[in-house]
């Protein structure tokens, strides 16, 4: 295993987080995906450690995806959900917390609809706190599967040209992935309808695009947001043909352009939306080595946080 060391105690967003630090989790992940090709995917770096996946909003990928992590490097996993606690009874979250902590847990992941969750979290407890997206801030585990995913098919990050496509606003994808790939050299345009991108992107260094073939033609690749069904009934787009008009990707939109395209997604994909199936299952769709290299990265950061405690 990697002798290089991170300076982060717990992973809250990439805002801030060094370019080293990135490069060393990406490049440990890389590690652990040739555990993870290996006929017995398990390793006992995290034996004896307990970590606990707090889940707030629901999640199918992210959870499964940090469970299977922690499963393959031997840790003791605890699942918790919101729903069935105490705080369906009026607890609050700062006592269901302490209560965990009393328990004994080295580190929690959590997901929670309120931006700055994490970052809470972290003061109530003495343990490596990991944000597996918080509101509309960040979701910093996502963005670093995604800048490994590139790295995986450049060979680099440096120089790419990243467009990001659809609801930037409401995106805490799209804001750690600004934060990620700027920090590693990468450009960054973004595409969508004007009130779906929010005021302050120009503070962040990242231009606007406002007709998607033009970012298709300066792209190197495009990370494509899902469109968020249970927001439309407060009518941010029109409608969804509308919407795949003006700003879905398939492969007619993608034949007028010259040279390959990278398409990335987060998932879940809303087929026939902001991605038609031809697209997401082509050969330009790097969608299942996100999946993949995410599992691996989330051991990466395991690794590295709780080594760095001293608990590895």
């Amino acid at each position: 295993m990697t002798e290089s060391k991170i300076s982060l105690t717990h992973l809250l967003g990439l805002e801030g987080v060094s370019a080293a630090d990135i490069q060393v989790l990406i490049d440990t992940g890389f590690t652990f995906r040739e555990v993870l090709d290996r006929p017995i995917k398990k390793v006992p770096t995290l034996t004896g450690i307990n970590v606990v996946n707090l889940f707030f909003e629901n999640s199918t990928r992210t959870r499964i995806s940090f469970e299977l992590a922690e499963k393959r490097l031997s840790a003791e996993v605890t699942n918790f959900s919101a729903a069935s606690s105490s705080l369906s009874k009026g607890e609050g979250l700062k006592d269901t917390i302490r209560n965990l902590h009393a328990m004994k847990m080295d580190a929690v992941v959590m997901r929670h609809p309120v931006s700055g969750a994490a970052q809470q979290l972290s003061s109530y407890v003495d343990a490596v706190v990991i944000n597996a997206g918080d509101g509309t801030h960040e979701h910093p585990t996502q963005a670093l599967l995604d800048i490994m995913s590139l790295q995986e098919r450049f060979g680099r990050v440096a120089g790419l040209k990243i467009g990001i496509i659809g609801d930037v606003a409401h995106s805490r994808v799209a804001l750690s992935n600004i934060f990620g790939l700027q920090t590693l050299g990468a450009e960054v345009s973004v595409c969508g309808p004007g009130h779906l991108l929010p005021p302050h992107l120009s503070d962040l260094g990242v231009s606007i695009i406002p007709d998607v073939d033009d970012l298709l033609s300066w792209a190197d690749a495009i990370n494509v947001l899902r469109i968020q069904r249970e927001r439309m009934g407060v009518g941010l787009i029109p409608s969804v043909r509308e919407y795949r008009n003006g700003y879905g990707i398939t492969n007619e939109r993608l034949a007028r352009h010259k040279g390959e395209l990278v398409v990335l997604h987060p998932g879940p994909i809303n087929r026939g939306v902001e991605i038609d199936s031809d697209v997401a299952d082509g050969d330009q769709a790097i969608i299942l080595d996100q999946v993949l290299n995410g599992v691996a990265v989330r051991m990466s950061i395991l690794y590295h946080l709780l080594s760095a405690k001293g608990a590895a």
